[in-house]
């Protein structure tokens, strides 16, 4: 067993070290989340990963906020992100800006997590760019059918259990780190 690190032997980086450190190509798209808990925990799980960027969409709430600071610690002033009301303006942007744009759904087609290749043609990569974002839905109703529509492509996480689904914060770490691990050849 080994001694367990304290926060100063980790080598973190500084609030401005990560600003200006090299960001993972993909944004972060919050439809409609409710819990500001698990707005908190994406913030975390992003800076973890050096995420773009987080786009939070409709009723989800935005920082400063007591309850997104207790599951960020800090990670909301560490990562960018910006509001937008409609999440299906924010798809349609991003794909303007030649982000290939994924629903975390499950629904009919949509790519098995375990089959995923990121830099594939089946993701119809725009003009060349490998630029990504995942939408990540509502705790109850999940990603809504007009925005999954909009989407270039559905993203499923298999699952074995009872449940239908897992947490929001859940998978957006299950998705991040995979987007990470392909990304940067990890």
């Amino acid at each position: 067993m080994g001694r367990k690190l304290k926060v100063t032997e980790m080598g973190r980086l500084t609030l401005d070290e990560f600003k200006r450190s090299e960001k993972m190509p993909l944004v972060v798209v919050l439809d409609n989340v409710r819990s500001m808990y698990n707005v908190g925990s994406v913030f975390r799980t992003a800076d973890a990963y050096r995420v773009e960027r987080i786009v939070l969409c409709g009723i989800t709430a935005c920082p400063p906020h007591v309850e997104i600071h207790k599951t960020a610690l800090g990670a909301e002033d560490s990562v960018e992100w910006t509001h937008c009301a409609d999440t299906l303006q924010a798809v349609r942007q991003l794909q303007d800006e030649g982000y290939t744009v994924l629903a975390v759904e499950q629904a009919e087609g949509s790519i098995d997590l375990r089959e995923l290749k990121v830099k594939s043609e089946e993701l119809k990569v725009k003009n060349g760019a490998e630029k990504y974002a995942v939408v990540l839905g509502n705790e109850v109703k999940g990603v809504q059918q007009q925005v999954v529509d909009a989407c270039d492509a559905c993203l499923e996480l298999p699952q074995f259990g009872t449940k239908h689904s897992l947490n929001v914060s859940t998978t957006a770490g299950i998705v991040i780190w995979e987007m990470f691990k392909q990304l940067f050849n990890f």
